[in-house]
């Protein structure tokens, strides 16, 4: 048993039993060990959801950075959409991450402000823009996830229509970067308007 297997199968019974549930306990039944043994790779439970949660931030994480040539409208867009599709991907994924100080993300943070400051985006909007925009979607992501545990078969009555979660972010989402376009000063490399489920 190595730190990446503990981590693997903590998410494993994440998805499992929900983020309430999560124990050293369980983790250790689980895995054929006993809780102690635990603490050779975690002092804390804490630890352990810090891991997670870094973990479970992979697929954004290595997600490409952009290219001088890229619009930076369409990646905008697209780096909040990847930051939705990873939290959605584990149960209670939003709340795991909510409060997580990202490690080692430094260099590739630096590289996105520096390439939207090269798009013309002056660097304090620009860094507003993109607290708005993650916090916005781990919201968004919270209440979807929450929505997703509540459905236990009730119906909603016939004149409350059902909220479409991916349509709403969009919406939210475009409002961001409308707000975050009357402070530009140039209008970067043009290219298509991206598609989405709102336009």
């Amino acid at each position: 048993m190595n730190r990446e297997t503990v981590v693997t199968e903590a998410l494993n019974l994440l998805d499992d039993v929900g983020l309430e549930t999560v124990s050293t306990r369980r983790l250790a039944k689980r895995l054929g060990v006993e809780q102690p043994s635990l603490y050779y790779h975690f002092r804390t439970k804490s630890d352990l959801l810090a891991a997670m949660a870094q973990a479970a931030m992979a697929p954004h994480a290595n997600a490409p950075l952009p290219s001088p040539e890229d619009n930076w409208r369409a990646w905008f867009l697209e780096n909040s959409r990847s930051f939705r599709r990873t939290l959605l991907m584990r149960r209670d994924g939003a709340r795991l991450h909510a409060g997580s100080t990202p490690t080692g993300d430094l260099g590739r943070i630096r590289h996105k402000m520096a390439f939207l400051a090269s798009s013309g985006v002056p660097e304090l909007q620009a860094q507003m823009a993109m607290l708005a925009a993650g916090r916005y979607t781990v919201g968004c992501v919270l209440e979807e996830q929450a929505d997703a545990e509540q459905q236990t078969g009730d119906t909603l009555p016939d004149d409350v229509p059902a909220l479409d979660h991916e349509v709403a972010f969009e919406a939210g989402l475009a409002l961001i970067l409308g707000g975050l376009e009357q402070h530009t000063t140039a209008s970067g490399p043009a290219s298509a308007p991206p598609s989405s489920s709102v336009w």
